[in-house]
């Protein structure tokens, strides 16, 4: 009965509201947060359970989404920086997800792509998703599993964005051209468009963005995907010209020495393509900017 008690299992308001139970700090702060709805006192008490080794991880974890709603990131990345050793190797992922949010909350361009970069290497070096085929993913309470392939086009996809916030649109070409040889979607087709279309490629980008109206891509019959679609084209089609020769990206050279082995993950994955389109590009010729950070 006492060892019952000591730990909670018979706690209704707990086993109810899904709360830790027991009176650590780590619970303390749960219960301020999700029950008394005080954000501020809840960080307190999160970095109490930090500094005590209550629960690290977890207390870790939810003081930096609370601090990312108070508009607090810069804290949350330094605290994730600052503890993250004392989480165990499993945690080191979803740690890294959250450090990439946070880094596109702030701004931080050049360590967002570094941390997507990062992922990659640990998806070519087979480390990615503690080294399983598939990871759950949770989304509108729903559970669903995710594959390596997609979670690659994921990642490709959001650098391919980073990217195109430093207005580096030939860079965010080469990932999201990767990105769509892996898991193609309309999403990433319309991003594509824009890239091509930043570069003056009003032909190309004519070409990517047909294929999403006619519906040959995945997720091309959502509605969000068919009207920015319509935007994009409504753009390029007074611009649209005859086919020109398009840049070469085959001859650049690698910026980052795991690209070798990414292109031997992709080849796996898309073993026909015709193109070698490396991810990340170090120079293009003299009259050029480098394109990766």
């Amino acid at each position: 009965m006492q060892e019952s008690s000591r730990r909670g299992d018979k706690d209704p308001f707990c086993v109810i509201h899904k709360l830790p139970s027991g009176d650590a700090p780590y619970a303390r702060a749960k219960r301020v947060l999700m029950v008394e709805k005080d954000p501020e006192a809840a960080i307190v008490l999160f970095w109490n359970a930090i500094n005590a080794r209550d629960r690290v991880e977890s207390a870790l974890k939810d003081m930096a989404v609370v601090m990312k709603r108070l508009d607090r990131s810069e804290e949350a990345i330094e605290a994730i920086k600052s503890f993250r050793n004392l989480c165990p190797k499993q945690a080191q992922e979803s740690l890294d997800n959250i450090l990439i949010d946070l880094y596109k909350k702030c701004g931080r361009t050049n360590e967002h792509i570094d941390m997507l970069k990062q992922k990659l290497r640990l998806i070519y070096q087979g480390e990615a998703f503690n080294g399983k085929p598939t990871r759950t993913a949770r989304s509108n309470r729903k559970k669903f599993q995710i594959t390596i392939e997609q979670e690659t086009s994921r990642i490709l996809g959001n650098l391919g964005w980073v990217y195109m916030q430093k207005s580096n649109y030939m860079a965010a070409e080469v990932v999201y051209k990767k990105a769509q040889m892996i898991d193609p979607d309309a999403n990433k087709a319309c991003n594509l468009a824009l890239c091509l279309i930043n570069q003056g490629r009003y032909t190309e980008a004519h070409s990517v963005l047909k294929e999403v109206l006619q519906g040959k891509l995945p997720n091309s019959e959502d509605c969000k995907a068919q009207n920015r679609a319509q935007e994009l084209m409504l753009e390029v089609e007074p611009k649209w010209l005859p086919p020109s020769e398009t840049i070469k990206l085959e001859g650049f050279d690698l910026e980052d020495d795991f690209s070798d082995g990414f292109e031997k993950v992709l080849n796996i994955w898309a073993p026909f393509r015709t193109k070698r389109l490396p991810i990340f590009v170090e120079e293009i010729s003299s009259y050029r900017n480098q394109l990766a950070c």
